[in-house]
C-alpha cells in the first residue's frame, strides 16, 4: 500500500474549491438581477397595518337577551310570555349598553302561546316588529319558540291544553304535556312550518334555535323520545328552514345524530361558566368539567363549527359569578379559554353587566370569538388598461376561532372624484377558517371607465346592499366602511 501525503491532498482540495468559486462568481455575474427578484417589476405590494380594537361584526360576539342595544332592562329574563312591544320604544339616539358590549345580535326566547294564541291564529305582526326593531338597532334576531315552561301560567296555548287535558306529570319532570301524543308534533310542528314559510331567509333573522320539548324548550328528556316522535318534532325545522341557519341544543345523542344527518346545523349550550353551581347536590357534577367536553365528543360535533355557528348561554349572570360564586380573573379566564377551544361564535350573557375589573378579559375574548379578518398583504399591477384583466394576490389571516357563516362578498372599489365602480370577486368567505388564507383572483376593468389615477379600496360587503358590512382589523377604514389600499392607474 502506498501512503498519501496529507499536505498534498489539502493543497489539491484548496485548488479545486478555488476553481469552483471562480466559476460560480462568473456565472452569477451573467444572470440578470431581475431573475432573483421575488416581487416582479411593476407589481405594487401593500401591507396594511393591523389594529387591536374590538370589532362589532355581524353574527358574532355577545347578544342582547330579550332586548336590543340601548334598552338596558333588568337582566336574566327567561321566556317572554306576552307580546309587549312598548318596553322597546326607547330613545334611538342612544343605543349604548351599560357595562355590556355593543352587539349585532339580539336573542329572543318566546312562548308558543304568544305566537299562536288561537289555533291557526299567528301573531306574525309581533315577530315582524321584533325584526324591524333589530334592524333599527343594528342587530339581527336569533329566535327560539319555547313550547312551555314549568309554571302553569307559562303553559302551552290554552286551546292546546283544552285538547289534551290538565295532566302535567309524565315520564320526565320537564314535560308538562305528552310529546309522544301525535297531536303535539302535529300542532307545534305546524306552527314551526308556518314560521318557516314566512321567515326563512329573512335578512334580519340570524338563526332559529331548534326547540321541541322541555322547560323553555331546552330539550329536557329528549333522550326518552321514541324515534318516531323525535323525528316528527325535528322535521318541521329541517324542512322549513333551508336558508336561515338552525342552531340545536346538544341534548340527546339520537336526536343530534338525526339532525346532523339531514342538515348542516350549529349547536348551542346553556350554562357556560358552571364550575360548581350545583356540585354539592350532584356529587360534584358540573357543565364545564362533566358535560360539555363529553357531549361534544360523544355527539360527534367536534368539527361542526367549520360549517355552522356555535353559541353558549351564561350560567347565572356575571354579577352572580362574582358575588355568589366568588369567581375571580382566573376562573373567568378558564371559562373563556374553554369556550374558544370549542370555537364559540356568540354568547348570550342575559344582558348582565360585566364587572369593571373583568372588562380587559372580556375584550380579549371578543377579539377571538367568531371570525376576525386581518389583511396582511395585497399585491397588484400598478397600471392596468381599461377593458383589461386586473389580477391581484392577497394574504389574509383569520385570527378568530371560527369562520364567517354569512354570504358576504369580497369586493374592490375604484374611486376617482365622484366616479366609483365596485368590482365583486368570487371569494368564498365562509371557507376562511382560522389561520392564513391566500386568495388570488382577477376582475375585469370596464371598457367605458375613464382613464386616470384611481384610489383602490377593498371591503367585505352585504350581498343585498352592496355596501361594506364586515370591519377588518386594519387601519385605513373610510367613513363608509371601505379600506383604502393605494393608487391604481388605468389607461
Amino acid at each position: 500500500m502506498i501512503a498519501k501525503n496529507p499536505h498534498l491532498s489539502l493543497v489539491s482540495g484548496l485548488i479545486r474549491a478555488s476553481i469552483l468559486i471562480f466559476f460560480g462568481i462568473l456565472m452569477f455575474s451573467l444572470i440578470p438581477y431581475q431573475s432573483f427578484a421575488q416581487i416582479p417589476e411593476g407589481i405594487r405590494t401593500v401591507r396594511p397595518v393591523e389594529i387591536d380594537d374590538v370589532l362589532i361584526n355581524p353574527g358574532i360576539g355577545f347578544s342582547t337577551f330579550q332586548m336590543f342595544n340601548g334598552d338596558n332592562h333588568k337582566a336574566n329574563q327567561d321566556v317572554l310570555g306576552s307580546a309587549d312591544l312598548e318596553r322597546y320604544r326607547n330613545d334611538m339616539n342612544d343605543i349604548r349598553n351599560i357595562n355590556h358590549p355593543a352587539t349585532t345580535l339580539a336573542y329572543f326566547r318566546i312562548l308558543w302561546k304568544v305566537i299562536e294564541p288561537g289555533r291557526g291564529e299567528y301573531q306574525w305582526d309581533y315577530i315582524d316588529e321584533l325584526l324591524k326593531l333589530a334592524h333599527a338597532h343594528g342587530q339581527t334576531l336569533i329566535l327560539r319558540i319555547a313550547p312551555y315552561k314549568r309554571q302553569a301560567n307559562w303553559d302551552v296555548p290554552s286551546w292546546y291544553r283544552e285538547m289534551v287535558g290538565n295532566e302535567r306529570e309524565f315520564r320526565h319532570v320537564k314535560w308538562v304535556v305528552d310529546p309522544e301524543d301525535p297531536l303535539y308534533a302535529g300542532c307545534f310542528g305546524k306552527m314551526i312550518r308556518e314560521l318557516g314559510k314566512r321567515y326563512d331567509g329573512h335578512p334580519d333573522l340570524e338563526a332559529v334555535d331548534l326547540s321541541i320539548i322541555g322547560w323553555a324548550g331546552e330539550g329536557g328528556g329528549t333522550e326518552l323520545l321514541s324515534t318516531e316522535a323525535m323525528q316528527n318534532l325535528i322535521d318541521p325545522y329541517i324542512e322549513s328552514f333551508r336558508k336561515t341557519r338552525l342552531i340545536v341544543l346538544l341534548h340527546g345523542e339520537k336526536a343530534n345524530e338525526y339532525i346532523t344527518s339531514k342538515a348542516i346545523v350549529g349547536w348551542r349550550q346553556d350554562c357556560l361558566g358552571d364550575l360548581g353551581f350545583w356540585a354539592d347536590e350532584q356529587n360534584g357534577w358540573t357543565h364545564m368539567y362533566d358535560y360539555y367536553p363529553q357531549a361534544i365528543a360523544n355527539y360527534n360535533m367536534q368539527d361542526a363549527w367549520k360549517k355552522a355557528h356555535v353559541s353558549f348561554e351564561i350560567c347565572g349572570t356575571f354579577p352572580s359569578w362574582k358575588k355568589s360564586h366568588r369567581y375571580g380573573p382566573d376562573e373567568v379566564r378558564y371559562i373563556i379559554e374553554q369556550s374558544l377551544k370549542w370555537h364559540i361564535s356568540s354568547f348570550n350573557a342575559k344582558s348582565s353587566q360585566v364587572p369593571e375589573e373583568w372588562e380587559p378579559l372580556i375584550n380579549d375574548w371578543l377579539k377571538k370569538m367568531g371570525y376576525r379578518f386581518v389583511l396582511r398583504k395585497f399585491s397588484y399591477p400598478a397600471t392596468v388598461r381599461h377593458n383589461g384583466k386586473f389580477s391581484f394576490q392577497s394574504w389574509w389571516e383569520n385570527k378568530g376561532v371560527a369562520p364567517c357563516y354569512g354570504n358576504y362578498v369580497l369586493a374592490l372599489r375604484l374611486v376617482n372624484g365622484d366616479h366609483e365602480i365596485i368590482l365583486p370577486t368570487t371569494a368564498e368567505i365562509k371557507e376562511w377558517l382560522p389561520g392564513d388564507i391566500v386568495y388570488e383572483d382577477a376582475v375585469f376593468i370596464p371598457g367605458d371607465i375613464k382613464p386616470g389615477i384611481y384610489e383602490l379600496q377593498i371591503g367585505i360587503l352585504d350581498p343585498l346592499l352592496s355596501e361594506p358590512r364586515i370591519s377588518l382589523a386594519n387601519e385605513g377604514r373610510t367613513p363608509d366602511g371601505w379600506y383604502t389600499l393605494d393608487k391604481l392607474e388605468i389607461y
